[in-house]
């Protein structure tokens, strides 16, 4: 298969689906590329970077449609282009088919089988081809850069000769990828990061980056993410209402707002009113990621900078990935190479379009003269188990009644080993010289009664080497103190030694182990 990449039409995009690396990557499926001349200049790729890669330059747009059998492009399609399509070719680019019913039916009619990178199903295997994920990952980060360069201090807190510089403090409403990557750079700056979503299972993610999870007194059973491709659902009146409570509050404090919540098909909620921006400090930034559906700022306007009257910057970008062409190309061309190599199972140049692969499924909106959108849900969900319910506490009266049935136990093994015990003795003495049953009967002893002594010592005082030595120490002792009495000197002497020696491994074993606890304690 020939894949081509055209220039993007829409103005001010930066943005190219093919970078030279991508095109060696794919040419290894088997592949042959083809980019229209240009098309990567606004992203740092000239012409001969890709020529030196294997990539054909092709003249024009339309040159470039009738050769390729796989279109790859950034933006949705124009008209125009959507017409160059013929029924034997596939398009892979961002399409947002809600949004664009009618460009889908078209691309349908022209019987050409359509792939929406930003319909592709978020569950693990998908995650090399999540160009969203990729995207927002991007516009977070910049949304911080962006914010520090209208803000006219410091991020983090300084103290110098000039006196006091106290650090920014950001808040960070929405905690999917976009809110995590500004959460991540607003605290590597220094800032004191704030961060509100209506997923409590995200406060962990938020506090292992360094930033306050804001919480909220108030309890509403959230959708389960599977229902919803891993994003936010919308919450109900109430929760909204304590929501914009918590805000009004947070208002007046923070410096720098940074909004990243939206709802899949959607337009964005309006989180962040008029009221709370005139309540914000002179100086103060907005950034809205959310500006190209309509804003969670009241008074963000799309693709423009405002400032209010008293002083509150609200920047309203919608290319904030197309501000970082490189990177940005150099991901998404990343993610459609991965979702090429699906396409190419066998990696041979023949390219099989599985319409029962969950993957490949979910993101065709448009196949074989008809429209697959919306695609059913995927059978393979990769959704955050829900996390387990806490055991419940046991009442006193449950715990001692656990405690006497556990010592009944324990008493019943001791008396039935003590009586199998003594009946093996009886019959051992039916046999054996009354000599050998002296010594043999203070043998069994020092063992049991060593191993008992042991057995009841805190875990926490001795390491197991410990446990195992003192455990042979205290039966040494203990057959030595039964010999002790004897009337032999060198028996007394020799139980003595015995006594003396395993006393110190004993004594000196629980000093030593002392000794090394105390190394993992404060002083």
């Amino acid at each position: 298969m020939r894949i081509g990449t055209p220039k993007e039409v829409f103005e001010g995009e930066a943005r190219v689906a093919m970078t030279p690396d991508s095109a060696l990557q794919l040419q290894k499926l088997g592949h042959s590329c083809i980019i229209e001349t240009g098309a990567g200049l606004a992203a740092g790729f000239s012409d001969d970077t890709y020529a030196a890669a294997g990539v054909e330059i092709a003249a024009d747009a339309a040159s470039l449609y009738a050769q390729a059998d796989i279109i790859a492009k950034v933006r949705p399609p124009s008209e125009g282009e959507v017409d160059l399509l013929t029924e034997d070719k596939t398009l892979i680019s961002f399409f947002y088919p809600v949004a664009n019913e009618a460009l889908m039916q078209q691309a349908a009619d022209k019987g050409a089988s359509v792939i929406a990178m930003d319909m592709v199903p978020r569950i693990s295997r998908a995650q090399k081809m999540d160009a969203l994920s990729s995207m927002a990952n991007i516009a977070g980060y910049r949304a911080v850069i962006e914010a520090g360069n209208n803000f006219g201090r410091f991020f983090t807190g300084q103290v110098t000769a000039a006196g006091k510089v106290p650090p920014a403090k950001v808040l960070v409403v929405g905690a999917g990828v976009a809110g995590l990557a500004a959460i991540g750079t607003a605290t590597s700056l220094g800032a004191i990061t704030l961060a509100f979503d209506v997923r409590p299972e995200v406060s962990e993610q938020i506090e292992s980056m360094g930033a306050e999870f804001v919480f909220l007194d108030f309890e509403e059973q959230q959708q389960d993410g599977a229902a919803t491709g891993g994003y936010a659902a919308p919450s109900s009146p109430e929760f909204r209402e304590k929501q914009l409570e918590k805000f009004r509050e947070l208002a007046p404090e923070v410096d720098i707002v940074i909004t990243t919540a939206l709802i899949p098909n959607r337009d964005a909620p309006i989180l962040w009113t008029k009221d709370m921006v005139e309540a914000m400090k002179p100086g103060s930034v907005i950034v809205d990621l959310a500006a190209e559906r309509g804003g969670n700022c009241e008074l963000t306007v799309a693709d423009d900078k405002v400032v209010t009257e008293n002083g509150v910057t609200i920047v309203g970008y919608t290319d904030f990935p197309s501000r970082m062409a490189a990177q940005s190309s150099t991901l998404y061309a990343t993610n459609i190479r991965h979702m090429m190599t699906d396409l190419t199972p066998e990696k041979d140049g023949v390219v099989n379009h599985d319409m029962e692969d969950d993957v490949i499924r979910g993101a065709t909106i448009a196949h074989e003269k008809a429209v697959t959108f919306p695609p059913p849900p995927p059978k393979v969900q990769a959704i955050a188990a829900k996390p387990q319910e806490k055991p419940k506490e046991k009442t006193p009266e449950e715990i001692r009644a656990e405690e006497e049935a556990a010592f009944k136990a324990q008493t019943k093994q001791q008396v039935t080993l003590l009586g199998v015990g003594g009946l093996l003795m009886l019959l051992v003495g039916l046999v054996a010289p009354a000599s050998f049953m002296q010594h043999f009967i203070v043998f069994v002893l020092a063992v049991f009664v060593g191993f008992q002594v042991i057995w009841n010592v805190s875990h926490s005082l001795h390491t197991p080497l410990m446990a195992v030595t003192n455990a042979i120490s205290s039966i040494i002792i203990l057959g030595a103190l039964m010999q002790i009495g004897s009337g032999s000197f060198l028996v007394i002497l020799l139980a003595a030694l015995s006594v003396f020696m395993a006393g110190i491994n004993i004594f000196g074993g629980f000093l030593v182990t002392r000794r090394m606890l105390a190394m993992f304690q404060k002083s």
